[in-house]
């Protein structure tokens, strides 16, 4: 329980801001995946307007732009174009909460949306906003393109034992760098 706890608050300091406004170190996929979904129901119904940008309306990319802002406190650039030349390519078989999910919906026209987990995605959808779909579905099948991760990849570290209590004889360090 110990050990929860502390993983957890480190997972919170993690993505409060500790890290660079570029990038977020992922050590615990389900703080990201809580924050996506969290973001993804605070987004959910909102409509579709193409070039939107707020929650009176919005397209693909400024909802992904959004939610990263809002989230991770990282900024993407506004087009799926420009998205999709973000952060690195990740196999379908690896992806994780967080990752970008670009499709080829015609031609010239892309879409993205962020990944839940459990093959759901978030997207603003063009026929029915804000909503959540399953990678699964036939179309998103056929159309699928590429993923993307834009939050580095940190492997989990072990838990340590606990620092000893200090002592008179042991007096406790300075830490600097919080």
């Amino acid at each position: 329980m110990r050990w929860t706890f502390l993983a957890g608050l480190c997972a919170v300091l993690l993505l409060s801001g500790c890290s660079g406004p570029s990038a977020i170190e992922r050590n615990n996929t389900s703080e990201v995946e809580q924050q996506v979904r969290s973001a993804a129901a605070a987004w959910d119904g909102t409509p579709h307007r193409w070039g939107g940008t707020s929650r009176r309306g919005v397209d693909c990319s400024g909802l992904v732009q959004a939610i990263f802002a809002e989230r991770f406190d990282v900024e993407l650039p506004r087009t799926t174009r420009e998205q999709a030349r973000q952060g690195q390519k990740v196999r379908a078989s690896r992806r994780a909460p967080g990752d970008l999910v670009f499709f080829k919906t015609a031609p010239k026209t892309r879409h993205v949306g962020i990944y839940l987990g459990d093959g759901e995605f978030v997207h603003a959808s063009s026929s029915s906003g804000v909503t959540v779909s399953r990678l699964n579905g036939a179309y998103w099948q056929r159309t699928y393109w590429m993923s993307r991760r834009i939050l580095s990849e940190v492997p989990a570290a072990a838990p340590s034992p606990p620092a000893p209590s200090p002592t008179p004889e042991s007096p406790p360090s300075a830490r600097t760098g919080w």
